[in-house]
């Protein structure tokens, strides 16, 4: 059975919304603050006890089971105080549109009122019902209390220093230059800290292990320890650990002032190795409590540490860390064949062999991966048996302890909980795709996912912490920070991982799907092949599907009764990818979806125009409609979608209509007839921080609207034959002081660069410029942009050094 993941989370979003102090001053006003105030007394006592819970139902079936009902009810709360919320949002919108309308008064009229009141209270009464018949189950499972900051800390089991080097394959390398620093004496530090960083079952104490047994390592220090940290990084306890490691002494009755003695006694003017294996403390003042008691050995002195996280890495070595990578495809199937076969079966099974070589990839030169997959196949000759393995996730085969993603899911038990269900929405994603944070980070925003206790951080800059957080774990490659925004690559492994963690409420839909169970709230397809009434039916029972979404580029929902069924029966949806569809005009009946938080309207190439209904959707941050060649204008109450964050648009318009003050992101793709910006961005220039520009051949001047974006990040502005970024530039006072990354290319009237960037020198990282044909010189204030990482200057075939001497189209 599949455990249940994210219930904790789930209980703490609710628990927060309840007692966030807007939401209890509408209470009073809706008079159902007793309920609201028992259902909150109750779901505290319950989140009490969720981690444990979640730790302790991989022992226990029916503990799982009573996760799975709590979860439901969790969010069938969550989609009850969203309820209310949207009412506000409405309300909110109502007076933006003037008090002394007719259907103003009829709005806020007495009957209006106490309708809401009454079906919201009986919903509250209805939920908190359900609620206790779940909770008075809470004490046969003998349950103990935990609070998020402080979760059990679960190492893998404990490591020990012995190894047989011929079962290592493809680190001589590694080791060679590990024995070297250590070997190396170090001028500037008595004892030298030595990291060893990577991603789970990459082989970190397998080369630490071959380090320390080296011969001319074992004859350079005169005092050697090995000890596995894992568990909680207790003082106490590491310096009992320690002391047994070197001297085999067993310390546990002493205090802890005698310990501190006994060690340095030990060390005293010795040379020694220590290894550190296995390290998750990313406490940093208890690391140098730590230090400071190994500081009293002799010059040259060595501590070798090996750890899943850079962070910790960074924090605790006194040189770069030692970044391990994976093994290459040929020392992958040695590895592989070692453990798949007796020592030369494999000459007798070449069409396994062959086989083998497609399965080995799967493991993207991760050890413990092949390890895992060759032992699973280890006696069993049928061609099937390998064929299976070969064509399903890893997530899919049989799971046992010790494995690749058992290995991996230590990464994930150490994160805190609200990062634990961003990273399972990776599961929507591509393996080997690279992504933008700027795609991802709106996705997490629709399902509610970002939290911080400071209500004035953006959404979008709590977004990218997640993803460096992320990073620091190692599920994360090709990383690369870009100011406002990431760009990464999924980890083929961690996408295992996530896949194998979302299991329980996600669903990747396809032509064999079959059994839907009620329980599922996000769905993802890959394909057209499974949109049919069968399959519909089956959905209708998941009444609170919250996603509905494709990650492929071109695959959308083609079945119009589909997206009629979409519209009418999903009322919760947060996420609706409507990309690449088949409808000249959306159904008005979208205005319904009250809750939608992110709709895809992208590539759909017969639509004309939007219902004005869609400006209903008060809740909506994301709105993309790029692509839709033929979309002749945007609604003109757009103003009245409050909440709009992120908009992306393809019209025939010449100028668009005024969006709410809260927009931080526009893109502007193939606007052939677009004119001026200064309408849409009136109220919100303030506030705006990505403008990207791209195809809009009637441009002609921005400066008017740019002078006012003192908060602008990001521009990038690409074919737009007519711009002309200098003209009108004369007060240098009025332009954006806060730009990151700069981009222009295909801009014909492009001469000189504009004198206005000057005003983002304390703060630009990033400036590509390419096929600018007529750009011919670069000012000298250039070199004097203190923050300045890149510069890209391509096809720019009349631009000249002051020597006179052309630039090269390279990157420089």
């Amino acid at each position: 059975m599949a455990a249940e993941t994210f219930v904790f989370n789930i209980a703490a979003k609710v628990l927060g919304k309840i007692g966030s102090p807007a939401f209890q001053e509408a209470c009073l006003v809706w008079g159902v603050e007793n309920d609201l105030n028992r259902l909150e007394n109750t779901l505290s006592t319950i989140k009490a006890v969720l981690l444990d819970a979640e730790d302790q139902q991989v022992h226990n079936q029916e503990l799982t089971v009573w996760l799975g009902q709590l979860k439901e009810v969790f969010y069938d709360a969550q989609d009850v105080l969203d309820d209310f919320e949207c009412e506000a949002l409405r309300r909110q919108v109502v007076e933006i549109q003037g008090s002394t309308t007719r259907k103003v008064r009829r709005f806020f009229s007495s009957s209006n009122s106490i309708v809401f009141r009454t079906k919201m209270a009986h919903k509250v009464k209805e939920i908190r019902a359900r609620l206790d018949e779940v909770a008075a189950d809470k004490d046969k499972f003998h349950l103990s209390q935990r609070s998020d900051n402080k979760h059990l800390v679960r190492g893998r089991e404990m490591s020990y220093s012995f190894v047989q080097a011929s079962d290592v394959i493809g680190r001589d390398q590694d080791k060679e230059q590990i024995v070297e620093c250590l070997m190396h004496p170090t001028d500037d530090q008595k004892v030298s800290v030595i990291s060893v960083v990577g991603i789970g079952g990459v082989g970190k104490t397998a080369l630490a292990k071959l380090v320390f047994n080296d011969a001319r390592v074992v004859h350079h220090f005169k005092l050697k320890g090995w000890m596995c940290v894992s568990d909680e990084f207790v003082l106490k306890q590491l310096l009992v650990k320690i002391i047994r490691s070197i001297t085999s002494e067993n310390c546990n009755d002493l205090e802890e002032e005698q310990l501190q003695m006994r060690l340095r006694n030990i060390l005293d003017g010795k040379k020694f190795l220590l290894i550190l294996d296995d390290v998750w403390n990313e406490d940093r003042v208890k690391w140098i409590e730590l230090r400071n008691l190994l500081m009293g050995g002799a010059n040259g002195s060595k501590i070798l540490v090996t750890t899943r996280s850079p962070t910790i890495a960074s924090m605790m070595s006194t040189m770069c860390p030692y970044n391990l990578k994976g093994l290459q495809q040929e020392e992958c199937m040695s590895l592989f064949i070692k453990w798949a076969f007796d020592e030369g079966e494999e000459r007798q099974h070449a069409n396994l062999v062959e086989i083998g070589e497609e399965i080995v990839k799967k493991c993207k030169g991760v050890p413990l991966a092949v390890k895992s997959l060759g032992s699973l196949l280890y006696s069993k000759l049928d061609e099937r048996d390998w064929r299976f393995v070969k064509d399903n996730e890893i997530w899919k085969l049989n799971r046992k302890e010790g494995d690749i993603l058992s290995a991996l899911q230590l990464s994930y038990n150490q994160m805190p909980s609200y990062l634990k269900q961003c990273f399972a929405y990776f599961s929507f994603l591509l393996k080997d795709y690279k992504y933008n944070t700027l795609d991802l980070i709106p996705f997490w925003m629709a399902q509610g996912l970002l939290q911080s206790p400071d209500e004035n951080q953006e959404p979008e800059d709590i977004g990218n912490q997640y993803v460096d957080e992320l990073f620091s774990r190692c599920f994360l490659e090709d990383y690369s920070d870009a100011g406002y925004f990431r760009l990464f690559k999924i980890h083929d492994l961690a996408h295992d991982l996530a896949l194998s963690i979302a299991q329980s409420e996600c669903l990747i839909m396809n032509c064999q799907t079959q059994n839907i169970s009620k329980k599922v709230w996000h769905l993802s397809y890959y394909d057209n092949t499974w949109q049919d009434e069968n399959i519909l039916k089956c959905l209708q029972k998941s009444k609170s599907l919250r996603t509905i979404f494709s990650p492929i580029e071109g695959v959308g929902l083609t079945s119009e009764s589909f997206i009629d069924a979409c519209l009418s029966g999903f009322k919760y949806l947060r996420v609706l990818d409507l990309s690449d569809s088949c409808f000249e005009v959306l159904p008005s009946s979208i205005g319904t979806m009250k809750h939608l938080r992110w709709i895809n309207l992208s590539k759909n190439e017969k639509m004309k125009k939007l219902p004005n209904s869609i400006c209903k959707l008060q809740n909506l941050q994301t709105l993309l409609l790029d692509g839709c060649e033929k979309l002749e204008e945007l609604p003109k109450d757009i103003r009245y979608m409050i909440s709009l964050r992120w908009l992306s648009i393809t019209t025939k318009q010449k100028s668009l209509p005024r969006a709410w003050n809260s927009l931080r992101n526009l893109a502007l793709f193939n606007c052939g007839n677009l004119e001026s910006l200064s309408e849409i961005l009136q109220g919100c220039t303030g506030l705006l921080r990505m403008l990207i520009i791209d195809s809009c051949g009637g441009m002609i001047s921005l400066i008017p609207t740019l002078k006012f974006l003192t908060s602008l990040e990001v521009l990038a502005i690409e074919n737009c034959e007519k711009l002309d970024l200098t003209e009108g530039e004369d007060n240098q006072e009025e332009f954006p002081t806060s730009l990151r990354a700069l981009s222009f290319s295909g801009l014909p009237q492009l001469v000189v660069l504009p004198e206005w960037i000057k005003r983002s020198a304390k703060t630009l990282q990033s400036i590509s410029i390419q096929s600018c044909p007529n750009l011919t010189t670069l000012p000298e204030w250039l070199l004097n942009l203190e923050t300045l990482k890149k510069l890209i200057i391509l096809n720019c075939p009349k631009l000249w050094l002051e020597d006179h001497s052309e630039v090269p189209n390279v990157p420089s």
